[in-house]
Order: structure tokens, then C-alpha cells, then sequence
């Protein structure tokens, strides 16, 4: 690997990492960027700025992320996997939760509930694209690039994916975060392909923000 491209993967992972302990939803708000778009701008932001990076700076496909063609068994894997963390959630929020007295901050959950369906799918649909980019594919590929250790690339955006979530949630959501994040990465891990990913954090978030109640 050349100096160059060394360069380049540091200065597209440091930023990409270090936005995992911003409030990105919060300064959407408060920058009054559209009611309820204004918490999502930031994420579709970053999402651009990323692309716009690996395309005309790194000079690379979007393939060197993980956006590949999904066979068939990605798509079985990746129903598979989003069906195994809506089992696995609905454990943690159930008897983990209740077990060692947890819960998220008052209204958290009902908040989004509370507001419309379009407004819900759009946020599921951000989340899946948004964060399986910034959180998996980019990261993963680059670290792994980069020091030539998979296992490392996978703990690091385990880590960036799992804490993201500290800033919206509360301390608690990092034990779901943490679990979902980690089928997730063995999902990309074995598949490396980003659409799987994505179709798996889509069914798993879609269960929980828009199914009826």
C-alpha cells in the first residue's frame, strides 16, 4: 500500500470514527433544518460527504465498501439476521431490562411512536443506510485495508456503531446496540456485501418502529 493511499484512508476513517460521539440528531434540531427532517439532515449529510470521498478523492468504487450485488444467500442471510435481532431485542427488552432494573430515558421510544408513519419509515430507512455506511462498510474495509487484521476492523466499528447510540438512548440501549451491532458485523464479516446488511437493520428496526402496537 502506498504512502498516498495510507493517507487517504486516515483521513477519511479518523472523521468518519470521531462523528460517533457527536450529537448529530440533537444540532439537526436545533439548527431548525425541518421539523422532523432536521434530526435526519445531518446523517444524509455525512452520508454524501463520504461518498462524494471515496468516489472522487480515493478514486475508488463503492464496491470497496461493500456495495456489491446481493446473491441469494445474502438476501436469506440477511432476513435471517434481521429476524434473529428482533428475537434477540425483544429477550433484552423483556428479561434483561427488567432483571438488572434498566429502561431508557423517559419517553424515548414513545416519541418516535408518537410520530407518523412516514416520518418512522423514513427514519428505519436513514438508520439502515446511514449507519451500515458510515459504521460498517467504510470502516470495516478500511481498517482492514489498512492494518490488514479483519478482526480489528470488526471490534473498531463494533465499538463506533454500539456507542453512536449513547448520545439519542441512554446508557441502557448500548446493550441492544451492542447486540444487533454484533450480528451485524458478522453478518458483513461473512458476506461483505452492505445491501445485506442494510436489508437486515431495515427488518430489525422496522419491527420495532413501525408495526402496530
Amino acid at each position: 500500500m502506498t504512502t498516498t493511499r495510507r493517507i487517504q484512508i486516515l483521513f477519511g476513517l479518523v472523521p468518519t470514527l470521531l462523528v460517533t460521539f457527536l450529537p448529530l440528531r440533537t444540532w439537526g434540531i436545533a439548527l431548525k433544518w425541518g421539523g422532523l427532517w432536521g434530526g435526519e439532515a445531518p446523517f444524509w449529510a455525512l452520508v454524501v460527504i463520504l461518498l462524494f470521498y471515496i468516489a472522487v478523492i480515493e478514486r475508488r468504487p463503492f464496491s470497496s465498501i461493500g456495495f456489491r450485488m446481493p446473491g441469494v444467500w445474502d438476501l436469506v442471510l440477511a432476513i435471517v439476521t434481521g429476524v434473529l435481532m428482533v428475537v434477540g431485542i425483544v429477550v433484552i427488552y423483556s428479561l434483561v431490562f427488567p432483571f438488572f432494573h434498566l429502561q431508557l430515558p423517559a419517553g424515548a421510544m414513545n416519541k418516535i411512536l408518537h410520530t407518523p408513519f412516514w416520518y418512522r419509515f423514513f427514519l428505519v430507512t436513514r438508520a439502515a443506510v446511514s449507519e451500515e455506511i458510515l459504521f460498517r462498510g467504510y470502516p470495516m474495509e478500511r481498517i482492514r485495508e489498512l492494518t490488514g487484521n479483519r478482526w480489528l476492523a470488526a471490534l473498531l466499528s463494533w465499538a463506533a456503531f454500539t456507542f453512536a447510540h449513547l448520545a439519542g438512548w441512554g446508557a441502557a440501549q448500548l446493550i441492544v446496540a451492542g447486540f444487533g451491532g454484533a450480528l451485524l458485523t458478522a453478518l458483513y464479516l461473512w458476506r461483505r456485501n452492505l445491501w445485506a446488511n442494510m436489508i437486515a437493520h431495515w427488518i430489525a428496526d422496522g419491527a420495532g418502529f413501525l408495526l402496530p402496537r
